[in-house]
């Protein structure tokens, strides 16, 4: 999430007695804001014909190991809690290992996988880092006074060049690759986030786990569902509406798409306005 700077003055402007209820409103304002696809063109660059390809089987342990997949609500839940010392070390090792890969040397398939893993493996990084925690929404690490989260900080060095998990999401992985899928596909960590993926992205899986994870969502409650007669959405596509159309009927055509049985006819003539809600409690299972 982007931050945004209010002014040092503010409290010679207002008396200390209202200064809660701004900062009410400048946290609400947060959350119904996003960042822009907003390209870096340093990374543009690819080698088409390169057969080079990156180890993700670091990854594939500590998923296989501490993820929950078979949770009754659908959501896979990582058991942030029970990651040990040395598998907490083999992840720093992973993304140790993807600070060296020199990117710009993979062709494009590759590319897309190693930034979504890149992504995934960070986040949980995070919030291993500052456990125990009730959502990522309080890790705020990012510069500056008002920053909220752990977006904007600069946590990783790819190839001389220093990078934050918003950099890879809105500057890279948005912008360069143009699919809305990947959505579906980055991870943070959340209760009402799209799933995290039981195995590391590849080459020959991405097109696959994309499909299966834009499906699995959009028909599990967290995506869409009908309330009232009124269609209930992510916030996901609220804040991101320009992947998906940029209005309420890109999303909802978005949502035909993928959409299986009830949800597919309720979508069928639907034309009411959407409402949103989000989740952001932290995705790890409770006793």
């Amino acid at each position: 999430m982007k931050n945004i700077n209010l002014s040092h003055g503010i409290s010679r402007h207002f008396p200390l007695s209202v200064f809660p209820v701004i900062l009410s409103i400048f946290w609400l304002s947060c959350a119904n804001a996003a960042p822009s696809p907003d390209l870096w063109p340093r990374w543009q660059a690819q080698t088409s014909d390169s057969t080079t390809t990156v180890d993700h089987r670091s990854w594939n342990l500590v998923l296989q190991k501490y993820l929950v997949t078979d949770h009754p609500s659908g959501i896979n839940l990582f058991r942030y809690g029970d990651v040990s010392q040395e598998d907490g070390k083999k992840l720093t090792e992973y993304l140790e290992h993807l600070q060296q890969v020199e990117v710009s040397s993979l062709n494009r398939k590759e590319q897309l996988a190693y930034w979504i893993n890149l992504y995934n493996a960070l986040t949980i990084q995070v919030i291993l880092d500052h456990y125990p925690v009730k959502s990522i929404m309080d890790i705020d690490i990012s510069p500056g006074f008002f920053s909220n989260g752990p977006w904007d900080a600069k946590l990783l060095t790819i190839e001389g060049e220093k990078v934050s998990l918003n950099d890879i999401e809105h500057r890279i992985l948005r912008p360069i690759f143009k699919d809305n899928r990947i959505h579906y596909a980055v991870n943070c960590a959340s209760i009402g986030c799209p799933n995290l993926q039981p195995v590391a992205f590849t080459a020959a899986n991405t097109e696959e786990l994309l499909q299966a994870g834009a499906k699995a969502y959009v028909n599990s409650p967290r995506g869409a569902r009908m309330v009232n007669g009124k269609l209930l959405v992510s916030s996901i596509y609220k804040w991101f509406r320009v992947d998906f159309g940029g209005s309420a009927e890109g999303v909802i055509q978005h949502l035909r798409q993928y959409a299986e049985e009830d949800l597919a006819e309720s979508l069928r003539t639907y034309s009411k306005d959407l409402r949103y809600d989000y989740d952001w409690s932290l995705n790890e299972p409770y006793s």
